[in-house]
């Protein structure tokens, strides 16, 4: 992910964000269509297929694929894998966690989220890993706020993640800036001190996205040159939404009903 530092925050129009709210829509169809198809014994590669399914017949593109080279329409990384895992013909086993994370391009506009999955039963501490991640996902959603501080949504992340118990919480890798392209300023950590960084502003997008693990947040990539995993090979999940800052308070663009928080 690259950040452009000369590059402005981009600001959306009230019918440009309506624009990423369609994208944001195939996004989550496509989301639940692979949720729906994560059991044991199903591949990477098969749910690859449902997702880019999902986004071809929406009259969408995949974000991710062709990205710096990236060879599919999502990013499936299992376990200790937390982000960036190439689809494959590996099978999912019983108690696995898989983050799902999918992009797609409506008219130029982007849409960014993931969700994490289990496949078959899963142990109460993965169980608790995802729900923990989940809710500080939430937790920073609801600083998307005009008049904030940019450091409010990492802080309300960290927050929520530590009052859950001694997890790693990423810092390599972060949140963005989205709109016209998938990545833009501003990188968004997901831990921090509240009230500092630049103003949030009405008009704003951002994909705000917590990695979280039950182990150390030291990583390292694979030969693969994409798939991210715990140095200690702890377990990890991953969720992310794109959300708008508007007049009415934060937009969650890739939910599909309506959430205004």
């Amino acid at each position: 992910m690259v950040f452009h530092k000369k590059e402005k925050i981009q600001l959306k129009t009230p019918e440009q964000i309506l624009l990423m709210r369609v994208a944001g829509l195939v996004v989550a169809n496509a989301l639940q269509a692979v949720e729906a198809a994560v059991a044991p014994g199903v591949t990477t590669k098969e749910l690859d297929a449902i997702a880019h399914e999902v986004i071809r017949s929406s009259n969408a593109t995949p974000s991710f694929l062709g990205y710096h080279g990236y060879p599919a329409a999502i990013c499936s990384s299992i376990n200790e894998e937390v982000v960036h895992g190439i689809p494959s013909d590996r099978q999912l086993l019983d108690g696995d966690i898989i983050s799902i994370d999918c992009g797609a391009i409506v008219n130029g506009w982007h849409g960014d989220a993931a969700i994490s999955v289990m496949a078959g039963n899963a142990k109460a501490d993965v169980l608790k890993l995802s729900k923990v991640t989940e809710q500080s996902l939430w937790a920073g959603l609801g600083q998307a706020r005009a008049g904030n501080r940019l450091s409010d949504i990492g802080h309300a992340v960290e927050t929520t993640v530590r009052a859950a118990g001694s997890y790693g919480i990423l810092e390599d890798y972060v949140g963005h800036g989205i709109g016209t392209s998938m990545h833009m300023q501003p990188p968004i950590p997901n831990y921090g001190t509240a009230g500092r960084g630049p103003v949030l502003k009405v008009g704003m997008v951002l994909a705000i996205e917590p990695m979280v693990t039950i182990g150390s947040p030291e990583v390292e990539v694979l030969k693969d040159g994409w798939t991210v995993v715990t140095e200690d090979r702890s377990w990890a999940s991953h969720w992310e939404h794109t959300v708008a800052i508007t007049e009415e308070g934060p937009w969650v663009l890739t939910a599909l009903d309506e959430i205004r928080l």
